[in-house]
């Protein structure tokens, strides 16, 4: 259990930042932007759980949760024999919003024209997160370019901006206050 006695350190005033193994970095480390922006997007779900209730904030509140899960996988880079086994995402993770995804998109019309952000505040709360949540994947595969990033953690940060995406339709009277793209509308 984490106990936080004390809120700053001042270990970071150099623009340095520990990770999970206790190596320090620099705070613009690839690694720390990673986490740091999945922190961002379980910011902004925060702000979209105060337009939801019942099922839909019972999923947000399960995400909000697993994005801590992710980024104590990101701050802790993989080691042969660490001291205390770190935590990792699992396949189950996943796998939970992969049929979250199936049973909410089983209630909505399929699409026939992309989507804006928008609709209800929900909605556009959960697109601006899954905005961030793909910069987030982003840097993630940047990073596992050059260092080892548990894929578990790629796949479910791709599935979290899927299920936002959806779970935003839903709230959008399952999709019919969608706020259509109309191509070319203001030429």
């Amino acid at each position: 259990m984490v106990k936080l006695d004390k809120i700053y350190t001042r270990g970071g005033d150099k623009g340095q930042t520990s990770l999970g193994d206790g190596e320090r970095v620099a705070k613009h480390d690839p690694r720390v932007a990673a986490y740091g922006t999945t922190d961002e997007c379980n910011g902004i779900l925060g702000l979209s759980r105060q337009h939801t209730d019942g099922d839909a904030d019972e999923m947000i509140a399960r995400i909000q949760n697993d994005l801590f899960d992710l980024g104590a996988d990101l701050c802790t880079p993989e080691q042969e024999d660490p001291k205390y086994p770190p935590l990792r995402m699992s396949p189950e993770q996943v796998t939970r919003l992969e049929n979250e995804i199936d049973a909410m998109n089983a209630e909505i019309p399929p699409l026939t024209s992309f989507i804006l952000p928008g609709g209800s505040a929900a909605a556009a709360w959960l697109h601006l997160a899954r905005t961030v949540a793909r910069r987030a994947e982003r840097e993630m595969t940047a990073t596992a370019e050059t260092e080892d990033i548990n894929p578990v953690a790629i796949q479910y940060i791709n599935r979290l901006s899927d299920h936002l995406f959806v779970l935003a339709r839903k709230l959008n009277d399952n999709g019919a206050t969608d706020v259509l793209w109309v191509p070319g509308q203001n030429r």
